[in-house]
């Protein structure tokens, strides 16, 4: 046994580079979409999406798998696969323009929300600006993936957190703060109630059943969803 294994590892280590396997980076990976617009969240859940060509009636057909303007070596999903399919399975619509100087695609709108001579989508992995283009920026299993029109004249960017469950009549506590920074949001919205200096807020459900929360707050960007169970 022990000289068959070694047999095999010298055999693998003189085979060509192109003879061995590739990363098998572009697969069906699931990540979480969200897609605020002006006046309301547009989209927001799980999408499963991996490297394709996409189609826009502004910028035509291109391929969108992170190979775009050699931005990875390897095709794989991305920021913008994962904007089309959700476009595709939820049936709204979007349109771009296509770049070509940065083989990839410039925002236009997005549901009922198009850019303004100032106003422009922007493009957020994880609570940070990518980088790069949504056809450049490859993404993992789970990333946090946010579409976010006025992105860049954003105050904040909020994150809501709290309980997923919490019992009639008793007091559940909800904390918001900046996405991008940590810090603690004073003044926002969430359920009517306003948040304190240290970002809480208070709040107790009179109702049995699902209730989503999301943090509000002008100049800056809605928040997350959280969904709470109420028993």
């Amino acid at each position: 046994m022990f000289f068959l294994t070694t047999v095999l590892l010298c055999v693998s280590a003189l085979l060509p580079h192109a003879a061995r396997a590739i990363p098998a980076k572009n697969h069906p990976t699931p990540v979480n979409l969200r897609i605020e617009g002006a006046n309301d969240t547009i989209f927001e859940g799980t999408v499963v999406t991996m490297g394709h060509n996409i189609t826009t009636a502004s910028g035509g057909t291109n391929h969108c798998d992170g190979t775009n303007d050699g931005a990875n070596e390897f095709p794989g999903p991305t920021c913008t696969s994962a904007l089309a399919d959700a476009a595709v399975a939820n049936r709204f619509q979007w349109d771009a323009t296509l770049f070509t100087e940065f083989d990839d695609y410039f925002i236009i709108s997005i549901g009922d929300t198009t850019e303004t001579a100032t106003q422009f989508w922007g493009l957020l992995l994880n609570f940070r600006f990518t980088p790069v283009g949504g056809c450049q920026q490859e993404v993992k299993e789970n990333d946090d993936i946010l579409w976010a029109f006025d992105a860049f004249n954003a105050q904040h960017f909020l994150k809501l957190d709290g309980p997923t469950k919490a019992k009639e009549g008793v007091l559940a506590t909800f904390v918001v703060t900046d996405g991008m920074t940590g810090e603690s949001i004073e003044g926002a919205t969430v359920d009517g109630k306003t948040t304190g200096v240290d970002g809480t807020v208070v709040i107790t459900f009179r109702a049995r059943g699902k209730h989503g929360l999301k943090a509000t707050l002008e100049g800056s960007i809605r928040s997350n969803e959280v969904n709470v169970k109420v028993y």
